[in-house]
C-alpha cells in the first residue's frame, strides 16, 4: 500500500494504452544527428497522444570514440562502427540516414532491402541516377521512405501552402527564392567533403538548393524547363595537416524555372553572402495577392491581399502564425509563445511515424523518394543548363 496520500499508480494504464514502440537505428551523429534525435525525443510528449514512441536503438559511425560518446550524449541504447551490421540488427524498424551525399545510396538501398523503413537527409543522392536506383529499392520493398524536408513542417510554409491550394492567391504568377548563407567565405576555411563532387555531387546547390527547390515543388507545381548559371569563387582550399584540395562543386547558382502552371520562378543559392546567417526567403505571387517568408523570422508570414479595402490604408500584413488553429499549433504553447528551427523536425517525425504505424501516405505533405528523385532530376538539370549555358527541359 502506498504512502503517498492520492497517489494513482499509472503501469496499469500505460500498458494497455501506450503507442507502439518504433526501433531506431541512425547513421552519423553531428548536424543532423542532433536534430533528429531531439525531435525523437520531443515527439511522445509534445505531439500527444503519439502515433508511436521512438526508441533509440544504435548509431553507426566510423569513429568508435566519437559515435560511443554520441550514442551516451543522446541517450542510444549502444553503437556499431559499421551500419551494415547496424542493419542485422532486428530491433530496429526505422533507419535514419545523416550521414554524407555518398553515404546516402549504399545504406538506404540495403535497409530498405532488410525491410526496415528508410528517412534519409536531403538531397537524397548525388544524382539523379543514384536517386533513381533509391526510389526503385524502397518501392520495390514496400517499405515507407521520406526525404527529410523539414521545411515543408514549418507553421508559415504549411498555411501558405494551404492557401495557395485553397485559390485564396488566385493564379500563380511568380515564385522567388533565395538561400543565403557565409559560412564558407574565408579562403582559409578548410577543404571539407561539401566541396568534393565524389562525396557531395554538389556544393551550394544541393546543400542549400534542394531546399528552396522541394519548396517551389511543394507551394506551385513541377517546373517545366530551368536556365541556370553556377560559380565556384574560391577553387583552392587547405586540407588540415597540409596541402590544398581542389574545389569541385559550385559556390552559388542561380536560376530560373518556367512551371507547367505557366508561373515563373527564380532560385538563388550561396554560401559566400557576408552577414547571412541562414537567410531563406520565398514569394509567391498570384492575382489576388503575394505571400512573403523569411525563415529567419520563423513564426510570420508576411500577406497582401489585392482587393483589401480602404485602398489607402492597403499593404502587406505581417501574420502572427503562433493560434492553436494554425498549422502544427494545437501541439504547443498559447498564442504568441514561439517555436524555432528545431520544432520542424518534430513535425515531420510525427508525420512519419504516423505513415508507419497508421498506412498514411508520406506525400504530399511530406516528401518522400519520389520527391527527392525529382528533386535530383532539378539539380542535375540546373548544373547541365549552367554547363552548356542554354535551358534545358525537366525530364523526370
Amino acid at each position: 500500500m502506498s504512502d503517498k496520500v492520492g497517489f494513482i499508480n499509472m503501469a496499469g494504464e500505460k500498458a494497455t494504452g501506450e503507442a507502439p514502440e518504433i526501433g531506431v537505428g541512425m547513421l552519423g551523429y553531428a548536424f543532423m544527428g542532433k536534430a533528429h534525435t531531439n525531435a525523437f525525443k520531443k515527439l511522445p510528449y509534445m505531439i500527444y497522444p503519439p502515433p508511436a514512441i521512438p526508441k533509440l536503438i544504435a548509431i553507426a559511425g566510423r569513429n568508435e570514440e566519437a559515435v560511443r560518446e554520441a550514442a551516451k550524449r543522446y541517450g542510444y541504447e549502444g553503437y556499431y562502427t559499421d551500419w551494415k551490421e547496424m542493419l542485422k540488427d532486428d530491433r530496429i524498424q526505422l533507419f535514419d540516414n545523416g550521414g554524407p551525399n555518398d553515404a546516402h545510396a549504399e545504406p538506404c538501398i540495403a535497409a530498405a532491402q532488410a525491410g526496415k523503413h528508410v528517412l534519409c537527409e536531403k538531397p537524397l543522392a548525388r544524382s539523379a541516377k543514384e536517386a533513381a536506383a533509391m526510389l526503385e529499392a524502397v518501392q520495390k520493398a514496400g517499405v515507407v521512405h521520406m526525404v527529410a524536408h523539414n521545411y515543408r513542417f514549418v507553421p508559415a510554409l504549411r498555411l501558405a501552402r494551404d492557401l495557395i491550394a485553397s485559390g485564396k492567391l488566385g493564379e500563380i504568377y511568380h515564385f522567388r527564392a533565395v538561400y543565403l548563407q557565409e559560412w564558407i567565405m574565408d579562403p582559409d576555411f578548410p577543404y571539407v567533403w561539401r566541396l568534393d563532387k565524389k562525396i557531395s555531387g554538389s556544393g551550394t546547390l544541393g546543400d542549400l538548393g534542394s531546399h528552396i527547390i522541394d519548396l517551389a515543388r511543394f507551394l506551385v507545381g513541377e517546373p517545366r524547363k530551368v536556365s541556370g548559371m553556377a560559380k565556384t569563387f574560391i577553387k583552392q582550399r587547405p586540407i588540415p595537416g597540409g596541402g590544398t584540395g581542389e574545389v569541385s562543386v559550385d559556390d552559388a547558382f542561380m536560376a530560373m524555372l518556367e512551371f507547367e502552371s505557366g508561373a515563373l520562378g527564380t532560385l538563388e543559392a550561396s554560401r559566400f553572402c557576408a552577414g547571412r546567417k541562414n537567410h531563406q526567403v520565398i514569394e509567391i505571387n498570384g492575382s489576388k495577392g503575394s505571400l512573403v517568408y523569411n525563415l529567419e523570422r520563423f513564426n510570420e508570414l508576411d500577406v497582401f491581399w489585392k482587393d483589401d479595402e480602404p485602398r489607402e490604408t492597403q499593404g502587406f500584413r505581417n501574420v502572427l502564425v503562433s493560434e492553436s488553429y494554425h498549422p502544427f499549433w494545437k501541439n504547443w504553447w498559447p498564442q504568441g509563445h514561439m517555436i524555432g528551427w528545431e520544432h520542424t523536425f518534430v513535425h515531420e517525425m510525427a508525420h512519419l511515424f504516423d505513415a508507419i504505424v497508421n498506412k498514411n501516405p508520406i506525400a504530399p505533405f511530406g516528401a518522400d523518394f519520389e520527391d527527392g528523385y525529382k528533386n535530383a532530376v532539378i539539380c542535375d538539370a540546373i548544373l547541365a543548363s549552367a554547363e552548356k549555358e542554354k535551358t534545358v527541359a525537366i525530364q523526370y
